[in-house]
């Protein structure tokens, strides 16, 4: 195998899909694992350029991250890629106690070396800006500092409440974060800017990216402050959108690939857990042209004896499918749903609930020979892919009107699993139709 380019650990399902669709549609192919393969599997994919592992990080406490994240990055050295990517939600939302982002770069540090790790966080593509050191993000055609986000300020796990990245780093941990802003980027001086805020003591360089003249300047500063043994580095897939821009302009890869729309199936199968608002108008809309929506009770599917309620909505899910319809099988309609408060964090019951989603997706598919389904939300989408027995995901097709929540090609060793289609959509991704364009196997 040639050096990757680029290696990559996801902290959720949508983030690790969302990096791949970066990369893949941009003539640079991509595997994403859902799991660290044997040597066999990995030589399957011998013509990429990238790899990724997907994992369940975002939604993880600190001693879960330094039992897990150790093995996983240390098989991503082993590929001896230029860079290194753990991957992060583009609205950075954590905190010390989940998903905490500066535990998962100390760990990183401890594999790659105790060099300052550039962090990209914008990523304009999907409209997400970081200026000055603070992040925003755009909800239904308007943006937010991130800490007045309509959704991000109240999410229901990790609410961001400081859109400051620097200070929202310093609660997790003590490493010093640096910042080339876009001013300094844009000066003629960037590069001794640059060099001097990672040479001066801090463990984390944030770089910001507020539109497309700032993101190739990003690009090819961390290209060219790379390491030759290998370049550790976080971020959300806005790195990638920005290192793409360097490759092409050096000429590393080729011109991005056309996708062919697979066309219609008669009928697919969706499962959500999300939360959100965006999610919860992708299911009325769904509902409104002929999905039939069948509505989860969460609390009964995070139990510990929670398998009846899962019999019921095999039952009814199979139901609409013999009939022709394609069907939506959700645990919350929007925020005002949301029972969360009812369901612990600390005993695994959340987790739970992503777990049984993917086990009635799996029956599903198998059980009436779907040939495509979704997955919504990205805390649901980690845990619940893991039940359907797939090895590796590719890219099926982006959806240029949806970045960030493309359709995948399923590669597994079950027969009733290999070569289906699954998307993987975030609570903020996507239109209003989204599932009935999945359905109909159009981008846009």
């Amino acid at each position: 195998m040639q050096r990757p380019l680029l290696s990559y650990y996801g902290d959720d399902l949508t983030g690790s899909t969302d990096v791949m669709e970066a990369l893949s549609s941009q003539g640079v192919n991509t595997a994403l694992f859902l799991k660290i393969p044997d040597a066999a599997l990995l030589q399957r994919f011998a013509n990429c350029s990238a790899f990724g592992l997907a994992g369940t990080s975002r939604s993880q406490t600190p001693a879960w991250m330094a039992e897990h994240l150790l093995p996983a990055f240390t098989w991503l050295k082993s590929l001896d890629a230029a860079i290194t990517h753990y991957k992060v939600c583009s609205t950075f939302d954590s905190s010390p106690a989940v998903g905490n982002i500066g535990k998962a770069i100390e760990i990183g540090r401890d594999v790659f070396g105790d060099a300052p790790v550039p962090l990209v966080v914008g990523a304009p593509q999907i409209r997400r800006y970081t200026a000055f050191g603070n992040l925003f993000a755009a909800f239904r055609g308007e943006t937010y500092r991130i800490d007045r986000h309509p959704v991000m300020s109240r999410h229901p796990v990790t609410p961001m409440d400081e859109a400051d990245i620097r200070l929202h780093l310093s609660r997790q941990t003590s490493l010093r974060t640096g910042l080339v802003d876009i001013a300094q980027l844009g000066s003629p001086d960037a590069d001794a800017i640059t060099d001097r805020t990672f040479a001066n003591g801090n463990g984390i360089v944030l770089l910001d990216v507020a539109h497309g003249e700032s993101q190739a300047a990003v690009g090819r500063q961390i290209w060219r402050k790379r390491a030759a043994d290998g370049q550790f580095a976080c971020g959300s897939s806005g790195l990638e959108y920005a290192l793409v821009r360097e490759w092409h302009r050096l000429g590393l890869i080729a011109e991005a690939p056309v996708y062919t729309a697979p066309g219609p199936v008669d009928r697919i199968a969706v499962v959500s857990g999300s939360v959100s608002p965006t999610t919860e108008r992708q299911i009325r809309h769904a509902i409104e042209n002929g999905f039939d929506g069948i509505a989860l009770d969460a609390i009964a599917f995070a139990a510990p004896d929670g398998g009846a309620a899962l019999e019921d909505a095999l039952a009814r899910g199979l139901s609409s499918l013999a009939a022709g319809r394609s069907v939506i099988l959700y645990t919350a309609l929007g925020p005002s749903a949301d029972r969360g408060d009812a369901i612990p964090l600390e005993d695994g019951s959340r987790h739970r609930i992503g777990e049984r989603l993917g086990m009635l997706l799996r029956e599903l598919v198998t059980s009436a020979g779907l040939s495509r389904a979704v997955i919504a939300g990205g805390d649901t989408s980690s845990h619940a892919l893991t039940q359907l027995s797939v090895d590796a995901l590719t890219l099926r097709l982006p959806l240029p009107q949806s970045p960030g929540s493309p359709l995948c090609t399923v590669h597994s060793a079950d027969p009733r699993v290999d070569r289906i289609e699954v998307a993987l959509k975030g609570g903020q991704v996507g239109l209003d139709d989204y599932f009935s364009m999945i359905r109909d196997g159009r981008p846009d």
